[in-house]
């Protein structure tokens, strides 16, 4: 198996069709040509998923293409952003057909009418090593609303939108072989296609005062609010939203323990002053957002039982290096 097209062969093939953006010039040209709107800044991130790392070389391939553009799209909403359009990179193997980028593009295909954005451009190259997917999403904010990670204060609220750990729980099945345990859909499901929570993040614009999507790891990525923000952030162990599929699989302290340290989970964890505006902007979204702690002054973030006594974190999250 190998793609047998050329290069520019396999990008009209299969990409110049999802290139609905006049913006993306048809990808006829090296770059594409992009105005924000006025009084809108244009939102920038990137994230780099590599096969056996982020994903299974056996995933569907639409999956995986829907994997890839929304983690991104996570990064986005938690920054309170809109989607724009997104660059992508492919590195692709031999072992890579025809089928297999029809699969992957309809993958894309779906998740731009979902989140209505368009490819703008990007690379293909071939690699002899794993197959290697890196996107740029690009959002807008109204000038001055990007929410940051930098803002948390003392005395704001400690909040998580969804549930936490599913994914972690997904991907410890999926390496396992563990198919047949109840709920197992449902968990490898929030492994392998991920939710990103647009519309929560747009309605925390001015709400929230520090914020981020949750992929190393919940502790790990609070950590993060912490350290640029200058604070302490206090978890309350029963407080933390568990799916019902994960109690069932990972349950007591140990279980709750390994959620709060699983990555993947892309959902919003955030900081603000207002739980009523926190309870207004969930209930726009559509979302269910959790308060799960408060900042305090202090470093670090730590986890408390229902006796206030911290409970040891070894691990907090995903270390990539």
């Amino acid at each position: 198996m190998s793609v047998t097209l050329s290069e520019f062969g396999l990008i009209a093939k299969h990409f110049a069709p999802l290139a609905r953006d006049p913006a993306a010039l048809s990808l006829s040209d090296d770059a594409c040509v992009l105005k924000p709107e006025a009084g809108r800044e244009l939102i920038i991130t990137t994230d780099a998923l590599v096969e056996g790392v982020h994903f299974f070389a056996n995933d569907p391939p639409d999956l995986i293409a829907s994997k890839a553009l929304r983690v991104n799209l996570s990064d986005l909403a938690a920054k309170g952003a809109e989607p724009r359009g997104y660059l992508m990179a492919l590195a692709l193997p031999p072992k890579i057909d025809d089928a297999w980028l029809t699969c992957f593009a309809r993958g894309l295909s779906a998740d731009q009418t979902l989140f209505a954005l368009s490819l703008l451009g990007g690379d293909t190259t071939a690699t002899p090593g794993p197959l290697t997917i890196a996107i740029t999403a690009l959002g807008t904010t109204p000038v001055g609303t990007m929410i940051r990670r930098r803002g948390a204060r003392p005395g704001d609220g400690i909040y998580v939108s969804g549930t936490i750990g599913d994914a972690g729980a997904g991907l410890q099945i999926l390496q396992g072989g563990l198919a047949a345990q109840e709920g197992a859909d449902f968990l490898t499901g929030r492994y392998r296609q991920p939710t990103p929570r647009l519309a929560l993040g747009k309605a925390l614009r001015g709400v929230a005062t520090a914020s981020l999507d949750v992929s190393d790891g919940l502790i790990a990525d609070l950590g993060h609010i912490g350290d640029v923000s200058a604070v302490r952030l206090v978890v309350e162990a029963n407080r933390i939203p568990r799916s019902v599929a994960l109690q069932r699989f990972w349950p007591g302290q140990e279980g709750l323990v390994r959620a709060v340290t699983a990555g993947d989970d892309y959902e919003i964890a955030f900081t603000s002053a207002s739980d009523e505006s926190v309870a207004a902007a969930a209930a726009l979204a559509n979302v269910s957002v959790t308060n799960i702690g408060h900042v305090e002054i202090g470093s670090g973030v730590v986890l408390h039982d229902s006796a206030g006594q911290t409970i040891p974190i070894v691990r907090p999250g995903f270390v990539h290096f």
